[in-house]
């Protein structure tokens, strides 16, 4: 295969410590990569860079790892913008809209999803995703939530079954048979489809589920050889961080409301559980933001994502995302830049994405600046696209 080199980098960022600088960006100036059958073969200084078959300069920019987004909701149909309006306007979410989507997505036919699907990944992007999680949850019968994840399999491995999301309407008062449909045959129809599964464990809402009925639902995940996830902690202090620490999930989603006890398990499972804040939901809700930077002190492992969903976060901007974090979780550039990266590889379990090692996934983003600094700095400028090679 032919050999590309990229030349005229201003900024390398490679999360990998001493490629570059010693910072955990690994920073390198004045820099080249060369790209080999998807991967990368190597980097270092353009005044070394050396001779390849295929050359192209990007003329001063700077390039960092593709962003990893470890937690969407993309397999969609319909629209909730009149529900965005009326949060806007002082009414709580408490996860009762998702019942909408539900409807319109059971509506929408395979070629109408796939076609909603391609343009949010092209988005995605567009804005410098490489690596982009999705999950089910808005099918929340046998028949739709399989299908939803055969489509967003067609898309990205990372796919998470999310049948436990809500509780469906017609299962309000059966809530013991729901949990046994999701663990059972639901879980049975999906899985082929599925590297994880996911469960909104939030005992502030009638619509989603307890901690008890969050554990049948993961035990038999893994059982079923599908790697674990949590929402937790998102509309109040709960039990989600403590089962998934317990469980030893990838990742706790939200965390928006964490007790001492939690930011202390968290921090002894930072080597298992990653703690993955999503700050378009507070954005989009006017909730508090969680203290990223009290969760960095203690020694937790932090991951930025989208939750990208019609709801409570529709944006596909990572360095949105991003510019959130460092404004209103008081994470310095670097380390929202490095959770929004390897953050989110590591949330993913994946040791080749998210850096730019010698071996990596050829995932780059180029950005029309010549640092990383200018993700947070130009909050809202188009900057930022992943580079197809």
């Amino acid at each position: 295969m032919t050999a590309t080199l990229l030349t005229g980098i201003a900024e390398l960022v490679t999360n990998q410590p001493g490629l570059g600088d010693q910072s955990p960006l690994g920073l390198l100036s004045d820099a080249a990569v060369v790209v080999q059958d998807g991967r990368v073969a190597w980097v270092g200084p353009r005044t070394a860079e050396p001779d390849c078959d295929d050359r192209r300069d990007l003329g001063g920019r700077a390039v960092v790892p593709g962003f990893v987004d470890s937690h969407s909701h993309l397999v969609f149909a319909g629209d909730r913008s009149a529900e965005f309006a009326a949060r806007m306007a002082g009414k709580a979410y408490d996860g009762g809209g998702i019942s909408t989507t539900v409807r319109a997505t059971r509506a929408a036919g395979d070629g109408e999803l796939r076609r909603l699907l391609a343009i949010r990944i092209a988005e995605l992007r567009a804005q410098g995703t490489t690596t982009v999680e999705v999950k089910s949850g808005y099918g929340l019968t046998v028949e739709h939530e399989a299908r939803c994840l055969r489509l967003a399999r067609e898309f990205t491995d990372e796919t998470t079954f999310l049948g436990a999301h809500v509780l469906p309407a017609d299962f309000a008062r059966r809530r013991e048979e729901y949990v046994e449909l999701v663990a059972g045959p639901m879980l049975a129809a999906c899985a082929p489809y599925a590297r994880w599964v996911d469960v909104f464990c939030e005992p502030h809402s009638d619509h989603a589920f307890r901690a008890d009925e969050a554990r049948v639902v993961l035990e038999a995940g893994r059982a079923s050889g599908l790697g674990l996830r949590v929402h937790g902690n998102q509309l109040g202090p709960g039990p989600g961080v403590q089962l998934a620490v317990e469980l030893g999930a990838a990742s706790v989603d939200h965390c928006t409301y964490l007790s001492e006890q939690d930011v202390d398990a968290l921090s002894a499972a930072r080597d298992t559980t990653v703690a993955t804040l999503l700050p378009g939901v507070e954005f989009s809700t006017r909730s508090p933001y969680p203290d990223g930077r009290a969760l960095l002190d203690a020694g937790v492992l932090v991951a930025l994502a989208t939750d990208c969903n019609p709801g409570t976060s529709y944006s596909t901007s990572m360095p949105f995302v991003l510019a959130l974090a460092v404004r209103e979780m008081h994470l310095t550039p670097a380390e929202a830049l490095w959770a929004a990266t390897g953050g989110g590889a590591t949330a993913l379990r994946s040791n080749d994405i998210g850096h730019l090692g010698v071996g990596a996934q050829a995932d780059l983003t180029v950005l029309d600046a010549p640092s990383y600094l200018h993700l947070a700095y130009r909050p809202g400028v188009p900057i930022a696209r992943a580079l197809d090679l």
